[in-house]
């Protein structure tokens, strides 16, 4: 069984300098910074926390958090369950509105954020950040071939990458494989086994035991329970 870090909902602080090593949720959820700010290394890239900004984090991503000198005071909002918008950071047109429904209602508050929610401003990127992003979007990719394409060394690209991410790009690969797997087992009705060969495992068992270390069941059980 997968074991996941609890998401405390409502407002709370980080003091600054703080460093949360990379650790996964079980639940979708947004977290809106009331103030100072902090970078975030996950499955979706890195972002640049600032006061107003909303954070999306789907089911079963991981990610790090390194806040800044000041550290910074948000409140998670949790969201309706495997929801997962097409871009990590987003901002809304009103930030204390949102923060003053998650005070009352967490419903409300989400609804609001989704209502209202605007892509925020893409950061530049970094050469781990892009690899990140690429793996993101095709988790079949190979690592080597990339990193030559770039005139990088494997061991430079795997310990910059770590440096930032806090995982090799390998490790984070086979997270996103999983993660793909388990997005199309609960959207699509395709078989496992095609499932399986779209997200680049060997064959149906590799699936399985990856899907269920990252979100504590079976590609089987998915389906059961989502029916």
């Amino acid at each position: 069984m997968s074991n996941f870090n609890p998401v405390f909902y409502g407002r709370q602080r980080r003091r600054g300098l703080t460093v949360l090593a990379r650790h996964r949720h079980e639940s979708s959820y947004a977290a809106l910074v009331i103030s100072g700010g902090y970078e975030e290394a996950g499955d979706r890239g890195r972002q640049r926390v600032r006061a107003g900004d909303v954070v999306i984090h789907g089911a079963f991503e991981a990610h790090l958090n390194r806040y800044d000198m000041d550290g910074a005071e948000v409140v998670n909002i949790p969201l309706p369950a495997w929801i997962e918008p097409t871009v990590p950071r987003v901002n809304v047109p009103d930030a204390d509105v949102a923060i003053r429904l998650a005070g009352k209602s967490a419903p409300d508050a989400a609804s609001y954020l989704l209502e209202h929610m605007r892509p925020a401003t893409v950061d530049s990127l970094d050469w781990p950040d892009e690899l990140a992003s690429d793996l993101a979007c095709n988790p079949k990719l190979r690592i080597a071939m990339w990193a030559r394409l770039r005139g990088l060394a494997d061991a430079t690209v795997s310990r910059g990458f770590c440096m930032v991410y806090g995982v090799t790009p390998s490790a984070f690969r086979a997270h996103a494989k999983a993660r793909f797997a388990w997005r199309q087992l609960i959207t699509r009705r395709s078989s496992l086994t095609e499932i399986a060969l779209e997200a680049g495992f060997s064959d149906q068992s590799h699936m399985t035991r990856a899907v269920r270390a990252i979100t504590g069941r079976t590609p089987g059980a998915w389906r059961l329970h989502i029916k």
